[in-house]
């Protein structure tokens, strides 16, 4: 379990402090499918960023597993179990997919092993466990790729900042696929997904909603979408992917 206890963050821009983050408290239970919406400019990508330790809060504590993390970096965060999936997936030139499976999983994983990661995200392994991590990708593939990478390592909590960003309507159909499967395994994973998309917030165990920086409302999907889907901020929240 991740608990988040009295989580603040501060920016300063043009000699100004901005309030991004105000005084969080929230516990991410094992096992779940966890989807983290809300207005564009609330926090959320802010708050996964504190949660992988891209960023320090500049108030509160993060106990995961009983552990207090808060002062934890980003690789020590890693070693214990968490894993995060960036907006943009990072490119590497002369870095194969198996490297970059091989590197995730923290030892060298034959190429059939590997393959079965990739084939768990519709990937055909034999075309893409030789290619370079580079522009020769498209956005689906890099996203898909990612969360191949997230498996290999085997982490207790995944948090995805927003799968669906820069990705066209067929990849986007492959990921709601892959979370759908995520969702069903029998297995101990915690995802936690930043998004605005209503097909991902339809299949979450709970949805939070984050809106100005502070939990506005919590619960299951089935009670919190028709909140969201009433709100004057709906649109903003849940736009379609056309």
């Amino acid at each position: 379990m991740l608990e988040l206890k009295n989580i603040s963050f501060s920016a300063e821009e043009g000699g100004k402090t901005s309030e991004i983050i105000r005084g969080i408290d929230l516990d991410i239970p094992d096992n779940k499918f966890i989807v983290i919406t809300g207005p564009n400019g609330g926090g959320k990508s802010t708050l996964a960023k504190v949660i992988a330790g891209i960023v320090e809060p500049t108030g509160g504590q993060l106990i995961f597993n009983g552990t207090d993390i808060t002062n934890m970096s980003i690789t020590d965060r890693a070693k214990a179990g968490i894993g995060f999936a960036f907006q943009q997936p990072v490119r590497f030139k002369g870095l194969t997919v198996l490297d970059l499976l091989r590197i995730a999983a923290g030892k060298n994983l034959s190429v059939s092993d590997a393959c079965v990661y990739l084939s768990e995200v519709g990937l055909c392994a034999k075309d893409y466990i030789k290619r370079e991590v580079n522009a020769s990708l498209s956005g689906g593939e890099l996203k898909r790729i990612e969360i191949a990478t997230i498996m290999a390592r085997d982490v207790s909590l995944a948090v995805f900042d927003e799968p669906e960003a820069g990705i066209d309507l067929w990849s986007f159909n492959n990921l709601i696929r892959i979370f759908e499967n995520m969702r069903k395994a029998d297995d101990k994973r915690t995802v936690v997904v930043i998004s605005h998309q209503e097909r991902l917030l339809k299949i979450a165990d709970e949805i939070i909603v984050l809106s100005d920086g502070q939990v506005v409302n919590r619960g299951p999907a089935d009670e919190i979408m028709p909140l969201i889907m009433g709100s004057k901020y709906a649109q903003s929240i849940c736009p379609k992917m056309e």
